[in-house]
């Protein structure tokens, strides 16, 4: 019995790790899939020999789609002739590595780039873990994009010299329009960048966000003495993989909000809204080049040490440019977090068509009044939600504040 290779994202096939004909077991790394925010790792669901691969190499992948098949041990042999998809990959090697063969042993440079070439997010990481100049590898991706496995073949001995001409500021890409009105500044003080595609996502569906989503904000000031001493009592003795952060403390508690507020647990359609019965939080994370948001899943259900796990796990991925399928995508509601960057307040941009997202801002030693009428030194954290006004309103974005500082103040309802 075979088991389809399906992608649950649109993206397009960076790279084949396995080859017709190679062993696999389940959870090993078949192919990349770069997404519109990311490198995707591609894991096996089976064991068994990779059978197919119906998609080659710099294709574009559509939602749902097979690009291969895993069969059992000694299912099938390997036939006469490869199957037209293979034999489709296997001359686009050859084409790629002829083209590599009679330009240039070292690739072109481009100063509009990161390190002046193209290379997958895993590639960057692994080539500055070894120290490795990406100017002196050759990339066999689509486009000469370098990718992993040019990373892991790289032999400096043979590597050409990186050529160190300084290169004039580049035109701007054929497609590329100014702003309307406004004249494209020239000359040698200023670069041309082109966007990255996860930056032209992050363009487009912020753009889209602000133009069509009506906003409205409820702010509010919480006093997190008591879920900061919560934290380091819980942390106490623990490894530091195992420890709990403020984050952690914070998805679990609007989790648990939600609960309370199932209407901002949506998401809106044109003509009507989609009310979610499980709890999947998105956790913003800062990523050299953007935005992306891992999935807390039933966030409000799982224990606080699993969710903590499983978080640093996701966010450690996403850093390094690993993500798993089932890292991202299914948010039903997002919390941005810039404690770590001593901010005081900020507002964030709710991620189409989800009805809300929270952003917390540090927690601060300031001046309270304290019930006795006598002057203290606090510790306090600014949150604000942005609400759909087209699924709720304030009253109910109000409330939604009012419960999760509750829960926030007394932390311990996020332990039961």
């Amino acid at each position: 019995m075979t088991t389809p290779i399906t992608i649950a994202m649109e993206g397009m096939l960076l790279n084949w790790i396995k080859s017709v004909g190679d062993s696999v077991k389940t959870g090993d790394i078949i192919a990349e899939v770069e997404a519109d925010k990311a490198t995707i790792e591609v894991a096996a669901e089976a064991d068994g020999i990779l059978l197919e691969q119906s998609v080659k190499v710099g294709d574009n992948i559509a939602n749902g789609q097979t690009i291969g098949l895993i069969g059992a041990n000694g299912e099938a042999s390997t036939p006469a002739a490869p199957s037209a998809p293979v034999q489709a990959v296997a001359e686009a090697r050859a084409a790629g590595a002829a083209v590599i063969a009679a330009v240039s042993a070292a690739p072109e440079v481009n100063g509009n780039l990161p390190d002046g070439v193209k290379a997958s997010p895993i590639a960057r990481k692994m080539a500055e873990e070894r120290g490795i100049d990406l100017r002196q590898v050759t990339g066999t991706g689509p486009g000469g994009r370098i990718v992993k496995e040019d990373v892991e073949a790289f032999n400096p001995a043979k590597a050409a010299p990186v050529a160190s001409v300084a290169a004039p500021a580049a035109a701007p890409s054929a497609g590329f329009q100014p702003v309307p009105g406004r004249k494209l500044p020239e000359g040698a003080d200023v670069e041309y960048i082109d966007l990255t595609t996860m930056r032209k996502r992050i363009v487009a569906v912020t753009v889209e966000s602000k133009q069509q989503v009506p906003h409205f904000y409820v702010t509010t000031d919480i006093d997190v003495e008591a879920l900061l001493s919560l934290r380091k009592q819980i942390n106490e003795g623990l490894p530091d993989d195992s420890k709990v952060s403020v984050n952690d403390l914070i998805v679990k508690a609007a989790a648990l909000t939600l609960r309370q507020f199932p209407n901002l647990n949506s998401h809106y359609y044109g003509d009507r809204i989609v009310r979610h019965k499980r709890i999947h939080i998105g956790i913003a994370v800062a990523i050299p080049t953007g935005l992306l948001n891992v999935v807390a899943r039933d966030a409000d259900k799982v224990s606080l040490g699993t969710l903590a796990k499983t978080n640093k796990e996701m966010i450690a991925r996403a850093r390094e440019g690993k993500v798993k399928p089932e890292d991202i995508g299914g948010a039903t509601f997002t919390v941005s977090n810039l404690g770590p960057y001593d901010v005081e307040h900020f507002l964030a941009i709710i991620n189409p068509p989800e009805a809300a997202i929270m952003a917390v801002a540090t927690a601060l030693k300031v001046p309270v009044v304290k019930a006795d009428g006598t002057l203290g030194v606090g510790n306090r954290m600014k949150c604000t939600i942005s609400v759909d006004h087209r699924v709720s309103d304030g009253a109910e974005g109000a409330q939604f504040m009012q419960a999760f500082k509750g829960m926030i103040e007394n932390p311990m309802r996020l332990l039961l």
